[in-house]
């Protein structure tokens, strides 16, 4: 969709919208919030996955500010729920009332509730981590609020475009997205003033002590959700495969990976399932010796920083994000083919590589530790989003290439 398509689009639905979203503000006016905010939080859900936990990292650096979250879609799983509940933190979960198609007008309804409300404030903040529902009230607020978004995959790019005179920061967590979204802009002929609301900026992640693994055979791991994205299984094929060669290698998956494989046909491998304990999960870190990843798209995963940090190998292909963190042969490896039965092949050929040159493994796993302690502190990320969030400075530190 082009930035034209999108404004008019927005333009219609607005007419449509109007008298449900008055309702919903005349409502927010008798009913104000009995708690008082500056930062108004807007994300989908707390499941399990990358954006999630970066969501909940942000919050926790500014928890002292005491803002409000507004949850917005049906969780899956809703594992990482207990990572918001943070002291002075207030979360209000929308999603029974307002993700229901068939009643959309409800939705249109809390539009104007949640305006009046963020429009009552002194100061107001608006933030939104790939929340759809943040572009459907943004519309709705006064024009002086900032808005600030963020963004790790490139999914929202036709629709987001419609709001990019409104949000103030554009925020990417990979350089890739941000290239990808200065592209759409030229292919629009976008104000150039514009672009200088696009900014870079790492995610987070602690950083664990360094114990290398002593595995006879080649421990590989994915890490992530059972989703198509993912495509498991063509991990799931690169694993039968190198069994069936009495190649000595061991795969394990952690999620629910039995949603897009059957399980039961590849009882060579470990299925862990959605892991709930920590302790557990940082044993399979430990215990790793390679990340694998077969995705049709990633942005940056917080499961690839995390391998690199506890100075792993990290396969994957060469999609998206990835490539601006993991350089083949140098600190990982990228399977560059496209082809679903010659993944497989590259994917095993070059795991076969790192079975018969073990010093290649520990050599990218220690480079890929040294690159996770210099971009992924949690110190440098809180301190760059209080500073947009919070403080409101002017002369923040976005991020750097590599």
């Amino acid at each position: 969709m082009t930035y034209k398509q999108a404004i008019w689009k927005l333009s219609i639905e607005r007419i449509g919208m109007f008298p449900f979203v008055q309702v919903g503000k005349i409502y927010g006016l008798l009913f104000p919030l009995k708690t008082k905010h500056n930062l108004f939080l807007f994300y989908p859900n707390a499941d399990i996955g990358g954006a999630p936990k970066v969501n909940a990292d942000i919050t926790a650096c500014i928890a002292d500010t005491k803002p409000i979250i507004f949850f917005s879609k049906y969780p899956k799983n809703n594992q990482f729920r207990e990572l918001f509940n943070i002291p002075g933190v207030r979360v209000i979960d929308l999603h029974k009332r307002i993700d229901k198609k068939v009643f959309h007008f409800i939705n249109f309804f809390y539009r104007g509730v949640i305006a009046s409300w963020i429009n009552a404030s002194q100061k107001p903040v608006v933030f939104g981590g790939e929340s759809l529902f943040f572009y459907k009230v943004i519309p709705h607020i006064k024009k002086d609020i900032p808005c600030i978004e963020l963004s790790h995959m490139g999914t929202w790019l036709p629709y987001n475009i419609g709001f990019i005179d409104r949000i103030n920061q554009r925020i990417f967590s990979t350089l890739q997205l941000k290239e990808a979204v200065i592209q759409q802009y030229k292919e629009n002929n976008i104000e150039t003033h514009l672009y200088n609301r696009l900014h870079f900026i790492d995610n987070a992640i602690d950083i664990p002590e360094y114990e290398p693994a002593t595995n006879e055979r080649l421990e590989v791991v994915f890490i992530g959700r059972g989703s198509p994205q993912k495509r498991v299984d063509r991990t799931a094929a690169i694993a039968k495969k190198m069994y069936e060669a009495n190649d000595p290698v061991h795969f394990s998956f952690v999620g629910d990976v039995e949603n897009v494989i059957n399980t039961s046909e590849h009882p060579y491998c470990t299925f862990y399932g959605n892991v709930k304990d920590n302790e557990l999960m940082k044993r399979i870190y430990e215990q790793s010796d390679v990340l694998i990843l077969t995705s049709a798209f990633e942005g940056l995963p917080l499961v690839v920083m995390t391998m690199m940090a506890y100075g792993k190998v990290v396969l994957s292909t060469a999609v998206n994000g990835i490539p601006d963190y993991i350089k083949n042969m140098d600190n990982g490896l990228l399977i560059s083919e496209t082809d679903d039965d010659k993944i497989i092949e590259q994917g095993v050929t070059l795991l076969r590589l790192l079975i018969n040159n073990p010093g290649l493994k520990i050599s990218l796993g220690k480079k890929n530790r040294a690159l996770a302690i210099e971009k992924f502190s949690k110190e440098s990320f809180c301190k760059t989003y209080r500073g947009i969030l919070v403080e409101k400075e002017s002369d923040i530190n976005f991020g750097t290439s590599y």
